[in-house]
């Protein structure tokens, strides 16, 4: 098992259709960290308020969480705008878990990042909520267009691949709307004399250098299945899960393997009766 100072991850939308709770178990129990911050949109409430989906699989993600504090493991939660249910508990301290609506993390080598989801600096999250809310729906249409896409990719021996991403890059508004609310965080970091941020909220994992800012973002696991891993001499990664690793993959790989070997097999025999 790999071990960090600390990993991050956001926008796990534990509670949707979209959210890839296996993965994401298989990345938590093959790692452990001195933190572990979760950087928003953990828990989809928007959701929640109109479907009862919680299959068994985002329950074992909240339980191998709850595990690893018990093992030592410091929890941050940064509240986002999907758990925003969450904020009017900001401050609470449970054990090694700790609820706050942001927070300074300094890195080993003496960094101070501020640490938030990032909807703050999202004037369509802030200004109006009905079109983040049909904004949201049209996402979630395009995460079950993409499911049924890659079902048929996989049965053909494709790779994952992601249409709402593809179509964020096509689409010259959604480029810039990433870039301005980069700009808009760096600036704020500025402001406050922090060193760098590390935030969620636009699916999109990253870093880079604004100028004198280090802009860190988690991405999320949902489509690109990242996070963002310290090191204990203060470097931070953008890890990128590969889907091929996960023990459901694997299983399924084998099955697959099997049928067809099985199916030649079968093939041979009736050939060598004729």
């Amino acid at each position: 098992m790999e071990h960090f100072r600390t990993i991050f991850i956001s926008d796990t939308h534990l509670g949707t259709k979209g959210c890839q709770a296996e993965r994401l178990l298989h990345f938590l129990r093959s790692r452990s960290c001195d933190q572990l911050y979760l950087v928003g949109d953990i828990i989809d409430g928007w959701q929640l308020k109109s479907s009862s989906y919680w299959p068994q699989t985002h329950t074992n993600v909240i339980v191998e969480i709850l595990n690893q504090m018990a093992a030592g493991t410091e929890v941050v939660y940064v509240t986002g705008n999907h758990d925003e249910f969450l904020r009017r508990y900001s401050t609470l301290l449970i054990g090694n878990l700790r609820l706050v609506d942001d927070t300074v993390h300094e890195t080993a080598d003496g960094r101070r990042l501020v640490v938030l989801h990032g909807d703050q600096f999202d004037v369509v999250t802030l200004h109006h909520k009905w079109v983040a809310r049909l904004g949201d729906i049209g996402y979630s249409i395009l995460l079950v267009i993409n499911r049924w896409l890659n079902w048929w990719r996989e049965r053909f021996g494709f790779g994952y691949w992601s249409l709402s991403d593809w179509a964020k890059k096509k689409v010259k508004n959604a480029v810039n709307s990433v870039s301005d609310f980069e700009a808009a965080v760096a600036r704020e970091c500025r402001i406050n004399k922090y060193d760098g941020v590390v935030c969620g909220h636009i699916h999109h994992a990253e870093y880079r250098r604004i100028d004198d800012v280090d802009y860190y973002n988690c991405g999320d696991w949902v489509e690109s299945c990242t996070a963002l891993l310290e090191d204990y001499d203060g470097t931070i990664t953008v890890y990128k899960d590969v889907a091929e690793d996960t023990p459901t993959k694997v299983r399924r790989v084998r099955r697959r393997r099997a049928r067809l070997i099985n199916g030649a097999s079968r093939r041979r025999a009736r050939k060598a009766k004729q």
